[in-house]
């Protein structure tokens, strides 16, 4: 009796060398770091991790360290689910706030190219005020 072991494959069905795009927003605040992928109409989670959930001392929640470490756990997460390439949305606080992305911001997006995903878009997706 051979039993047949069931290979449970997440994300899209595609070919072999084919770009399946991913977004992955970026929010960097002074406080912490948020690394959220999502497909491509952004209804679907494929995975979420912030800085502070890779060190302990709060801190250093939003340090670029902490980015860089929340970055490459997306990379390998995203590669489990079969996607390669991505588009990044950079976000700041905004509004009334600082229009300034936080420290982990450039970490992050330097993390995830160097981890071996392929970047896209780049854009800027930080609320401004329509009176300023």
């Amino acid at each position: 009796m051979s039993k047949k072991q069931e290979v449970k494959e997440y994300g899209p069905n595609v070919k072999k060398g084919e770009l399946v795009y991913g977004v992955v927003h970026i929010f960097a605040s002074f406080n912490d770091t948020f690394v959220h992928v999502t497909d491509m109409s952004g209804r679907e989670t494929y995975v979420k991790v912030t800085g502070g959930m890779k060190v302990k001392a709060d801190r250093d929640e939003s340090s670029p360290y902490a980015a860089m470490m929340a970055a490459q756990d997306v990379v390998s997460r995203c590669k489990e689910c079969g996607i390669n390439a991505l588009h990044v949305k950079m976000r700041a606080v905004g509004g009334v706030r600082t229009k300034s992305p936080g420290p982990g911001a450039q970490a992050a997006l330097r993390a995830l190219a160097r981890a071996g995903m392929k970047i896209g878009r780049i854009e800027d997706v930080t609320p401004i005020p329509t009176d300023s």
